[in-house]
């Protein structure tokens, strides 16, 4: 028996037919590009309107040039620095505990001693630890030192900067923990 075998088209005429066909398609046409070019360089631009006059304005004569600058730190001529005659905090002195601490991170939990006669205030720190503290001690991060403990506050004054170079006291407290 004799089998037919299926014709096959040569592959390497099609091949040859299809790349000329691609090549001829891609042959550089930039004719009507370059016209197209050549006719937009060639029209005339619109006018640009010229520039207004100048205003012509009256010099001004400065007269305060023997005034305060306004540029100048502000202060009065009396105390330059701005310190309110408070001195700033004391380097020499030796930390204690409860300075590494802001305030709000510091809680009273109660008071030791006679009401009457000034008591040792009880304040807990972020680890837990409860320290007993007098007027005089130091505790917050602005050098503030205890004026009073009274059973539900303690009373401290901070230095803080004013801005100005120098320093000023601020008042705060820390209240009793109601937990």
């Amino acid at each position: 028996m004799n089998q037919v075998k299926p014709s096959r088209m040569p592959v390497r005429p099609v091949l040859l037919l299809a790349t000329s066909l691609l090549v001829a398609g891609c042959v550089p046409g930039t004719r009507d590009l370059e016209q197209k070019i050549a006719d937009i360089k060639a029209e005339r631009g619109i006018p640009i309107e010229p520039l207004p006059p100048m205003k012509e304005y009256p010099p001004f004569a400065y007269t305060a040039h023997d005034l305060r600058d306004p540029f100048a730190q502000f202060g009065d001529d009396d105390n330059p620095s701005g310190t309110d005659g408070v001195s700033g905090p004391d380097d020499s002195r030796v930390k204690e505990p409860l300075e590494g601490f802001p305030l709000d991170a510091l809680d009273m939990v109660g008071t030791i001693g006679d009401p009457m006669n000034s008591p040792t205030a009880l304040i807990t720190d972020p680890s837990g630890a409860v320290h007993r503290l007098k007027p005089g001690n130091y505790l917050g991060q602005n050098d503030g030192q205890i004026t009073a403990v009274y059973e539900d506050r303690v009373e401290l004054v901070e230095l803080v900067s004013n801005g100005n170079g120098g320093w000023m006291e601020r008042p705060a407290s820390i209240a009793l923990d109601d937990e």
